[in-house]
């Protein structure tokens, strides 16, 4: 028999209704799911069109926090300079059951050859509201560059061009805050700094507004700029007749993707962009055998590259859909000196949380050199305060801080202490 209560028949289309709308908000919410897992390529969740991430910065590395597939989070160096997405840490590729469908070579600066890799595809990647679906990623066979150990902190893996292709990325190094933006979103206005073309060329953006001075003479120069080099300024010395400074040190540059990089480090006294000008910038000139590896009869052609020692002067935003980059000055970085380690060792980090310090390489004729430091000690102490306090860019500082500051370290070597003592000098 029907019911003649007209609040029952109104309570129940109530509920009808909104069974009925929750049913369409879950299709609709599965379909949207189901269409951004289709989705090729990097975007931002939610119909997103800016998000802000914040990294850390070491050793002027750009370190922020990625997750891939399944796994905790992972971190990643922010790199110019590199085309695909590569992970250096080969054990995470294990755990999360990665699987290859081909091997390619890697090529890069460094005195050895090529190293062996894998492709793995249909992974996830996340970067705080960045993300993308079926992302192919290159996974290391082995751990060459050691970055954990320059960085002195976990280091998994490198990317870079996949996301300043997508974005315009301004880097706010002051703030170590990232903005990915959509490029239709965005709008440059002269408050924001100094607009410079740029050219990508094989994924590299290339900067032609750089002039180098030295030697009374202005030469203009072609640079890359490689977020992903700790260094202010690389020049070659084996085009553009760019000559080594008359004071250099010979040294051990850092590690590429094809080995060791050995060379000089010297200063420019000028580097001009635009109407920037940065003076004493520390240079280092690899030796023409770390080029090899990287540059060949169809590399595009350039002269160096600008690294994040000088890039972390200014707030910069680099936009590849419109062929430019913008350049603001930092105000408290811009008219700092540019400081070498004035001890003349380098430190890397290693052990359980990269918190042991071993010397890796002593210049000859340094202050380390002369108090008797050698490759292999482990440090302990720097004047009496314990490392195990302290991370790797601590001890960069300290080694930084004043020419003629007195310094005493204690070192084990081969299972017995050891004292040093030398007063820090700018040997460059």
């Amino acid at each position: 028999m029907a019911s003649n209560n007209p609040y029952k028949a109104m309570k129940m289309k109530y509920l009808v209704l909104c069974l009925a709308t929750l049913f369409v908000c879950f299709s609709s919410r599965a379909i949207e799911q189901k269409e951004q897992e289709q989705i090729h390529g990097l975007h931002l969740a939610n119909g997103r069109q800016s998000t802000r991430i914040p990294f850390e910065l070491h050793s002027n590395l750009i370190i922020v926090p990625v997750r891939i597939n399944k796994s905790d989070t992972l971190r990643f160096v922010l790199d110019t300079g590199v085309g695909s997405t590569i992970l250096t840490d080969a054990s995470v590729a294990q755990k999360l059951g990665m699987k290859s469908v081909r091997k390619m070579k890697i090529e890069g600066m460094g005195d050895g050859k090529s190293i062996a890799a894998d492709v793995t595809v249909g992974n996830t990647l996340k970067m705080g509201k960045m993300q993308g679906f079926k992302h192919n990623i290159v996974v290391m066979d082995s751990e060459i560059l050691r970055l954990s150990e320059v960085v002195g902190t976990p280091i998994h893996g490198i990317f870079g061009y996949e996301i300043f292709n997508k974005f315009v990325v301004t880097i706010d190094f002051h703030r170590q805050e990232l903005t990915l933006t959509t490029p239709t979103k965005y709008k440059y206005t002269a408050k924001q700094g100094d607009r410079f073309p740029i050219v990508i060329e094989k994924t590299k953006p290339y900067l032609d507004a750089v002039t180098v001075v030295a030697n009374d003479r202005e030469l203009p120069i072609r640079v890359v700029l490689d977020t992903g080099a700790g260094h202010a300024l690389m020049l070659n010395t084996s085009v553009n007749n760019i000559q080594l400074p008359q004071k250099v040190v010979k040294s051990q540059l850092g590690v590429g993707l094809a080995g060791v990089i050995n060379g000089h480090i010297g200063r420019i006294p000028k580097v001009r962009i635009g109407q920037f000008e940065l003076t004493d910038v520390l240079t280092t000139f690899p030796d023409s055998s770390a080029f090899g590896m990287k540059l060949t009869d169809q590399s595009p052609y350039r002269d160096g590259n600008l690294g994040g020692e000088l890039l972390s002067r200014f707030k910069v935003t680099f936009n590849y859909e419109a062929g430019y980059i913008v350049l603001k000055p930092n105000k408290k970085r811009f008219k700092e000196r540019f400081e070498h380690d004035m001890s003349g060792m380098d430190v890397r980090a290693k052990g359980k949380g990269f918190r042991q310090f071993f010397v890796e390489n002593v210049i000859e004729g340094s202050p380390a050199f002369q108090a008797g430091l050698q490759e292999g000690d482990e440090v302990l102490l720097i004047n009496s305060q314990s490392v195990e306090t302290m991370g790797l860019p601590d001890i960069y500082r300290m080694f930084q801080r004043r020419e003629g500051k007195e310094m005493h370290v204690v070192v084990r070597r081969n299972g017995r202490l050891v004292s040093a003592n030398f007063a820090l000098k700018r040997i460059i």
